[in-house]
Protein backbone atom coordinates (compact mmCIF):
# COMPACT_ATOMS: atom_id res chain seq x y z
CA UNK A 1 0.00 0.00 0.00
CA UNK A 2 2.91 2.37 0.69
CA UNK A 3 4.61 1.51 -2.71
CA UNK A 4 1.49 2.01 -4.49
CA UNK A 5 0.72 5.64 -2.64
CA UNK A 6 4.20 6.80 -3.41
CA UNK A 7 2.88 6.32 -7.29
CA UNK A 8 0.13 9.04 -5.82
CA UNK A 9 0.40 10.90 -9.68
CA UNK A 10 -0.80 8.13 -11.28
CA UNK A 11 -3.20 7.37 -9.21
CA UNK A 12 -4.76 10.48 -9.56
CA UNK A 13 -4.66 10.03 -13.13
CA UNK A 14 -6.07 6.86 -13.13
CA UNK A 15 -9.04 8.21 -10.83
CA UNK A 16 -9.33 11.32 -13.47
CA UNK A 17 -9.58 8.25 -16.07
CA UNK A 18 -12.02 6.06 -14.90
CA UNK A 19 -14.34 8.45 -12.70
CA UNK A 20 -14.39 10.50 -16.09
CA UNK A 21 -15.42 7.60 -17.98
CA UNK A 22 -18.62 6.84 -15.19
CA UNK A 23 -19.75 10.24 -15.11
CA UNK A 24 -18.99 10.44 -18.94
CA UNK A 25 -21.89 7.46 -19.34
CA UNK A 26 -24.08 9.45 -17.20
CA UNK A 27 -24.09 12.64 -19.08
CA UNK A 28 -24.37 11.17 -22.10
CA UNK A 29 -27.29 8.60 -21.45
CA UNK A 30 -28.99 11.80 -19.82
CA UNK A 31 -28.88 13.23 -22.20
CA UNK A 32 -29.69 10.47 -24.58
CA UNK A 33 -32.75 10.36 -23.02
CA UNK A 34 -33.62 14.03 -22.88
CA UNK A 35 -33.44 13.97 -26.41
CA UNK A 36 -35.92 11.40 -26.24
CA UNK A 37 -37.83 12.14 -24.11
CA UNK A 38 -38.24 15.80 -26.19
CA UNK A 39 -38.57 13.92 -29.55
CA UNK A 40 -41.14 11.68 -27.73
CA UNK A 41 -43.44 14.71 -26.65
CA UNK A 42 -44.70 14.84 -30.24
CA UNK A 43 -46.76 11.22 -29.54
CA UNK A 44 -48.74 9.80 -26.69
CA UNK A 45 -47.26 9.24 -23.01
CA UNK A 46 -46.35 5.73 -23.67
CA UNK A 47 -44.62 6.67 -26.90
CA UNK A 48 -42.33 9.58 -24.92
CA UNK A 49 -41.71 7.05 -22.38
CA UNK A 50 -40.24 5.01 -24.95
CA UNK A 51 -38.01 7.48 -26.44
CA UNK A 52 -36.62 8.38 -23.55
CA UNK A 53 -35.65 4.78 -23.02
CA UNK A 54 -34.23 4.47 -26.13
CA UNK A 55 -32.29 7.73 -26.26
CA UNK A 56 -30.97 6.93 -23.12
CA UNK A 57 -30.07 3.27 -24.46
CA UNK A 58 -28.15 4.99 -27.58
CA UNK A 59 -26.37 7.23 -25.32
CA UNK A 60 -24.64 4.82 -22.97
CA UNK A 61 -23.87 2.56 -25.95
CA UNK A 62 -22.18 5.75 -28.06
CA UNK A 63 -19.87 5.96 -24.60
CA UNK A 64 -19.08 1.89 -24.57
CA UNK A 65 -18.23 2.31 -28.10
CA UNK A 66 -15.99 4.91 -27.12
CA UNK A 67 -14.16 2.96 -24.55
CA UNK A 68 -13.97 -0.02 -26.82
CA UNK A 69 -12.05 2.06 -29.10
CA UNK A 70 -10.03 3.85 -26.65
CA UNK A 71 -8.93 0.49 -24.48
CA UNK A 72 -5.37 0.02 -26.14
CA UNK A 73 -4.92 4.04 -25.35
CA UNK A 74 -6.11 3.41 -21.61
CA UNK A 75 -3.36 0.21 -21.40
CA UNK A 76 -0.74 1.81 -23.19
CA UNK A 77 -0.40 5.35 -21.11
CA UNK A 78 -2.40 4.76 -17.77
CA UNK A 79 -2.04 1.23 -16.93
CA UNK A 80 1.51 0.26 -18.12
CA UNK A 81 3.02 3.66 -17.45
CA UNK A 82 2.23 3.22 -13.90
CA UNK A 83 3.67 -0.16 -14.02
CA UNK A 84 6.71 1.17 -14.97
CA UNK A 85 7.04 2.84 -12.24
CA UNK A 86 6.12 0.34 -9.70
CA UNK A 87 8.85 -1.49 -11.43
CA UNK A 88 11.76 1.32 -11.04
CA UNK A 89 10.12 1.60 -6.87
CA UNK A 90 10.38 -2.43 -6.83
CA UNK A 91 14.02 -2.43 -7.84
CA UNK A 92 14.61 0.88 -5.24
CA UNK A 93 15.89 2.76 -8.13
CA UNK A 94 15.42 6.65 -8.16
CA UNK A 95 13.10 8.44 -10.40
CA UNK A 96 14.79 10.73 -13.01
CA UNK A 97 15.51 13.87 -12.24
CA UNK A 98 13.20 16.28 -14.20
CA UNK A 99 10.77 14.17 -15.45
CA UNK A 100 7.55 13.28 -13.99
CA UNK A 101 6.41 10.05 -13.00
CA UNK A 102 3.84 10.45 -15.62
CA UNK A 103 6.03 11.25 -18.07
CA UNK A 104 8.78 9.05 -17.32
CA UNK A 105 6.24 5.71 -17.42
CA UNK A 106 4.79 7.08 -20.62
CA UNK A 107 8.81 7.33 -22.30
CA UNK A 108 9.44 3.37 -20.67
CA UNK A 109 6.20 1.96 -21.92
CA UNK A 110 7.34 3.84 -25.38
CA UNK A 111 10.86 2.56 -25.32
CA UNK A 112 9.33 -1.01 -24.85
CA UNK A 113 6.58 -1.11 -26.69
CA UNK A 114 7.01 0.97 -29.89
CA UNK A 115 3.07 1.49 -30.31
CA UNK A 116 0.10 0.86 -28.43
CA UNK A 117 -1.10 -1.97 -30.93
CA UNK A 118 1.72 -4.18 -30.03
CA UNK A 119 1.30 -3.79 -26.02
CA UNK A 120 -2.22 -4.54 -26.81
CA UNK A 121 -1.19 -7.66 -28.89
CA UNK A 122 0.73 -8.54 -26.51
CA UNK A 123 -1.69 -8.38 -23.56
CA UNK A 124 -4.63 -10.08 -25.26
CA UNK A 125 -2.11 -13.26 -25.75
CA UNK A 126 -0.55 -13.25 -22.44
CA UNK A 127 -4.39 -13.51 -21.42
CA UNK A 128 -5.05 -16.31 -23.53
CA UNK A 129 -2.36 -18.52 -22.29
CA UNK A 130 -3.20 -17.61 -18.53
CA UNK A 131 -6.58 -18.74 -19.77
CA UNK A 132 -5.18 -22.22 -20.77
CA UNK A 133 -3.34 -22.21 -17.43
CA UNK A 134 -6.16 -21.67 -15.05
CA UNK A 135 -8.11 -24.71 -17.72
CA UNK A 136 -4.92 -26.95 -16.79
CA UNK A 137 -5.83 -26.63 -12.99
CA UNK A 138 -9.30 -27.30 -13.53
CA UNK A 139 -8.57 -30.55 -15.29
CA UNK A 140 -6.45 -31.23 -12.54
CA UNK A 141 -9.48 -31.11 -10.15
CA UNK A 142 -11.41 -32.59 -12.73
CA UNK A 143 -10.18 -36.01 -11.86
CA UNK A 144 -9.97 -36.31 -8.30
CA UNK A 145 -12.33 -38.10 -6.37
CA UNK A 146 -14.71 -35.20 -5.27
CA UNK A 147 -18.82 -35.93 -4.65
CA UNK A 148 -20.01 -32.56 -6.83
CA UNK A 149 -16.80 -32.06 -8.68
CA UNK A 150 -17.44 -30.99 -11.56
CA UNK A 151 -19.99 -28.06 -10.41
CA UNK A 152 -17.29 -27.34 -7.63
CA UNK A 153 -14.52 -26.84 -10.63
CA UNK A 154 -17.03 -25.01 -12.81
CA UNK A 155 -17.36 -22.64 -9.62
CA UNK A 156 -13.68 -22.50 -9.14
CA UNK A 157 -12.92 -22.25 -13.10
CA UNK A 158 -15.28 -18.73 -13.25
CA UNK A 159 -13.02 -17.84 -9.59
CA UNK A 160 -9.63 -18.24 -11.28
CA UNK A 161 -10.83 -16.40 -14.47
CA UNK A 162 -11.42 -13.09 -11.90
CA UNK A 163 -8.33 -14.12 -10.21
CA UNK A 164 -6.06 -14.23 -13.53
CA UNK A 165 -7.24 -10.70 -14.51
CA UNK A 166 -4.86 -9.01 -12.19
CA UNK A 167 -1.79 -10.90 -13.69
CA UNK A 168 -1.62 -10.33 -17.26
CA UNK A 169 -0.20 -6.98 -15.94
CA UNK A 170 2.74 -8.71 -13.81
CA UNK A 171 3.44 -10.20 -16.84
CA UNK A 172 3.96 -6.94 -18.96
CA UNK A 173 5.85 -5.32 -15.62
CA UNK A 174 8.52 -8.25 -16.20
CA UNK A 175 9.45 -7.37 -20.04
CA UNK A 176 9.32 -3.61 -18.91
CA UNK A 177 12.18 -4.61 -15.83
CA UNK A 178 14.32 -6.50 -18.15
CA UNK A 179 14.08 -3.85 -20.38
CA UNK A 180 13.73 -6.11 -23.85
CA UNK A 181 13.07 -4.46 -26.64
CA UNK A 182 11.43 -7.42 -27.64
CA UNK A 183 7.86 -7.58 -25.71
CA UNK A 184 7.59 -11.07 -27.37
CA UNK A 185 10.11 -13.02 -25.95
CA UNK A 186 10.04 -11.34 -22.24
CA UNK A 187 5.87 -12.04 -22.42
CA UNK A 188 7.13 -15.93 -23.28
CA UNK A 189 9.92 -16.43 -20.73
CA UNK A 190 7.36 -14.78 -17.94
CA UNK A 191 4.55 -17.03 -18.54
CA UNK A 192 7.02 -20.02 -18.33
CA UNK A 193 8.28 -18.63 -14.96
CA UNK A 194 4.83 -17.86 -13.99
CA UNK A 195 3.38 -21.55 -15.20
CA UNK A 196 6.61 -22.81 -13.19
CA UNK A 197 4.97 -21.03 -9.93
CA UNK A 198 1.09 -21.19 -10.68
CA UNK A 199 0.53 -22.50 -7.43
CA UNK A 200 2.07 -19.21 -5.42
CA UNK A 201 0.78 -16.82 -7.99
CA UNK A 202 -2.64 -18.27 -8.22
CA UNK A 203 -2.79 -18.51 -3.96
CA UNK A 204 -1.95 -14.88 -3.87
CA UNK A 205 -4.44 -13.59 -6.97
CA UNK A 206 -7.40 -15.68 -5.39
CA UNK A 207 -6.92 -14.00 -2.01
CA UNK A 208 -6.44 -10.68 -3.64
CA UNK A 209 -9.25 -11.24 -6.08
CA UNK A 210 -11.33 -11.76 -2.58
CA UNK A 211 -10.85 -8.67 -1.22
CA UNK A 212 -10.97 -6.24 -4.38
CA UNK A 213 -14.19 -7.59 -5.33
CA UNK A 214 -14.98 -7.70 -1.99
CA UNK A 215 -14.97 -3.81 -1.58
CA UNK A 216 -16.55 -3.54 -4.79
CA UNK A 217 -19.56 -5.27 -3.93
CA UNK A 218 -19.31 -2.83 -0.71
CA UNK A 219 -18.48 0.17 -2.56
CA UNK A 220 -22.27 -0.87 -5.20
CA UNK A 221 -24.17 -1.18 -1.96
CA UNK A 222 -23.46 2.40 -0.81
CA UNK A 223 -23.77 4.04 -4.76
CA UNK A 224 -27.08 2.50 -5.20
CA UNK A 225 -29.16 5.26 -3.17
CA UNK A 226 -27.22 8.10 -5.37
CA UNK A 227 -27.28 6.24 -8.66
CA UNK A 228 -31.35 5.97 -8.12
CA UNK A 229 -31.70 9.68 -7.43
CA UNK A 230 -29.68 10.15 -10.75
CA UNK A 231 -31.73 7.85 -12.50
CA UNK A 232 -34.89 9.76 -10.76
CA UNK A 233 -33.74 13.15 -12.41
CA UNK A 234 -33.33 11.92 -16.17
CA UNK A 235 -36.55 12.01 -18.11
CA UNK A 236 -38.52 8.41 -18.79
CA UNK A 237 -38.14 5.52 -17.90
CA UNK A 238 -34.91 4.01 -16.84
CA UNK A 239 -35.59 2.09 -13.67
CA UNK A 240 -32.43 -0.43 -14.19
CA UNK A 241 -30.31 2.82 -14.61
CA UNK A 242 -29.33 3.08 -10.72
CA UNK A 243 -28.35 -0.29 -10.84
CA UNK A 244 -26.25 0.52 -13.58
CA UNK A 245 -25.10 3.22 -12.46
CA UNK A 246 -23.79 2.29 -8.99
CA UNK A 247 -22.13 -0.95 -11.29
CA UNK A 248 -20.02 1.80 -13.51
CA UNK A 249 -19.15 3.69 -10.15
CA UNK A 250 -17.89 0.54 -8.46
CA UNK A 251 -16.02 -0.45 -11.11
CA UNK A 252 -14.57 3.00 -11.79
CA UNK A 253 -13.19 2.39 -7.84
CA UNK A 254 -11.90 -0.88 -8.51
CA UNK A 255 -9.97 0.17 -11.73
CA UNK A 256 -8.39 3.36 -9.85
CA UNK A 257 -7.48 2.77 -7.13
CA UNK A 258 -8.05 -1.39 -5.74
CA UNK A 259 -6.64 -3.19 -8.91
CA UNK A 260 -3.49 -0.92 -8.27
CA UNK A 261 -2.98 -2.13 -5.38
CA UNK A 262 -3.80 -5.81 -6.30
CA UNK A 263 -0.89 -5.58 -8.83
CA UNK A 264 1.32 -4.07 -6.87
CA UNK A 265 0.81 -6.72 -4.09
CA UNK A 266 1.06 -9.89 -7.25
CA UNK A 267 4.41 -7.67 -8.63
CA UNK A 268 6.13 -7.72 -5.81
CA UNK A 269 5.01 -11.75 -5.06
CA UNK A 270 6.30 -12.61 -8.41
CA UNK A 271 9.61 -10.91 -8.48
CA UNK A 272 10.24 -12.42 -5.43
CA UNK A 273 9.33 -16.08 -6.05
CA UNK A 274 11.50 -15.98 -9.90
CA UNK A 275 14.47 -14.58 -8.16
CA UNK A 276 17.16 -16.87 -9.18
CA UNK A 277 15.13 -19.11 -11.39
CA UNK A 278 15.73 -20.26 -14.96
CA UNK A 279 12.54 -20.87 -17.47
CA UNK A 280 11.95 -24.71 -16.98
CA UNK A 281 12.13 -25.82 -20.97
CA UNK A 282 9.42 -28.55 -19.67
CA UNK A 283 6.62 -25.86 -18.36
CA UNK A 284 7.75 -24.27 -22.10
CA UNK A 285 6.70 -27.36 -24.20
CA UNK A 286 3.67 -27.84 -21.97
CA UNK A 287 2.72 -24.38 -22.70
CA UNK A 288 3.09 -24.78 -26.14
CA UNK A 289 1.13 -27.96 -26.50
CA UNK A 290 -2.10 -26.53 -24.46
CA UNK A 291 -2.27 -23.30 -25.66
CA UNK A 292 -2.77 -22.04 -29.62
CA UNK A 293 -1.79 -18.12 -28.04
CA UNK A 294 2.02 -19.15 -26.80
CA UNK A 295 2.61 -20.98 -30.13
CA UNK A 296 1.81 -17.52 -31.83
CA UNK A 297 3.52 -15.76 -29.14
CA UNK A 298 6.72 -18.31 -29.41
CA UNK A 299 6.60 -17.96 -33.33
CA UNK A 300 6.72 -13.64 -32.93
CA UNK A 301 9.34 -13.89 -30.02
CA UNK A 302 11.66 -15.88 -32.54
CA UNK A 303 10.77 -13.65 -35.53
CA UNK A 304 11.84 -10.66 -33.45
CA UNK A 305 15.42 -9.47 -32.68
CA UNK A 306 15.65 -9.45 -28.49
CA UNK A 307 18.64 -6.73 -26.89
CA UNK A 308 18.43 -5.00 -23.50
CA UNK A 309 17.98 -1.51 -23.23
CA UNK A 310 20.61 0.91 -21.87
CA UNK A 311 21.34 0.35 -18.21
CA UNK A 312 18.69 -2.34 -18.05
CA UNK A 313 19.33 -4.89 -15.82
CA UNK A 314 17.62 -8.19 -15.85
CA UNK A 315 15.23 -9.59 -13.16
Amino acid sequence: MGMMMRTLPFIVLRMAVYFGITLAYILVTGAGAGIGFGVGALGDPGFQASSAFWGGAIGFGVVAAVMYWAREYILYIVKAGHIAVLVQMIDGKPMPEGRSQIEHGRAVVKERFAQASVLFAVDQLIKGVLAAITGLVRGILSVLPIPGASQLTGILHAFLRIAVGFIDEVILAYAIRTGSTNPWASARTSLVLYGQNYKVMLKNAAWLAIIVYGLSLLVFLVMLAPAALVVYLMPGAWAAGGFVFALLFAWSVKAALLEPFAITCLMQVYFKTIEGQEPDPEWDARLEQMSGKFRKLKERAMGGRSRPAAGAQPA
